[in-house]
């Protein structure tokens, strides 16, 4: 009698377990959507409908890149002596903010315009002004270590007074530096790590 209970005992237990095994492999499921990140933009490719978007560009919810233009304009308040292009070492920290501007967007490149007063010559003045674009591009380059690639300079001369008046206070206004940014913001700003697929529409 004992023996008869141990043996249905034991197919019992055996039948539980050959029945689980069964689940286990009914439960089975294959993927359905391709989870991978093959361009590395953080958007999986179930949902990526822009394989080719610049690399670091700031992407949406679907890989595809918004690359906003940058045409950024800053007055350099450098007050060169009169008839020379001696940049003071005090006037470096300005140069440093436009340096630090093309580091955070390195798709960009720099104009410096140099611009005079209207004593002197105009054939002086044009020459002078670009002595003083090329030294504020000198210091980018040797100072703050900018690729020269990057830089433009250009002289104007007197021909773009900011102040019309013929006052000694109007010509120092005009005795000036600009820089001129361009280029693209290429910058990613914004991560898509979801991880959904959006339903197909009806």
């Amino acid at each position: 009698m004992k023996t008869t209970i141990l043996f249905i005992s034991i197919a019992l237990l055996t039948g539980c377990s050959v029945r689980d095994t069964v689940n286990i492999e009914e439960m089975t499921t294959t993927q359905a959507n391709d989870l991978s990140d093959k361009d590395g933009d953080g958007v999986i490719e179930a949902r990526e409908r822009c394989n080719d978007t610049a690399k670091g560009a700031s992407i949406d919810n679907y890989g595809c890149g918004n690359i906003k233009t940058i045409n950024e304009r800053k007055e350099i308040n450098i007050l060169f002596p009169n008839n020379s292009a001696y940049i003071a070492p005090d006037y470096y920290p300005q140069i440093e903010d436009i340096a630090v501007f093309l580091r955070q967007y390195p798709t960009t490149k720099v104009t410096i315009e140099g611009h005079t007063s209207r004593t002197g010559t105009d054939e002086r003045n044009a020459v002078l002004s670009q002595e003083r674009a090329d030294a504020v591009t000198a210091v980018l380059a040797e100072r703050f270590s900018i690729d020269r690639s990057r830089l433009t300079a250009i002289g104007y001369g007197p021909s773009r007074p900011i102040i019309i008046e013929r006052t000694p206070e109007a010509e120092i206004r005009n005795r000036r530096v600009v820089a001129e940014v361009t280029g693209d913001d290429t910058t990613a700003d914004m991560k898509w790590t979801i991880y959904s697929v959006d339903e197909p529409t009806k």
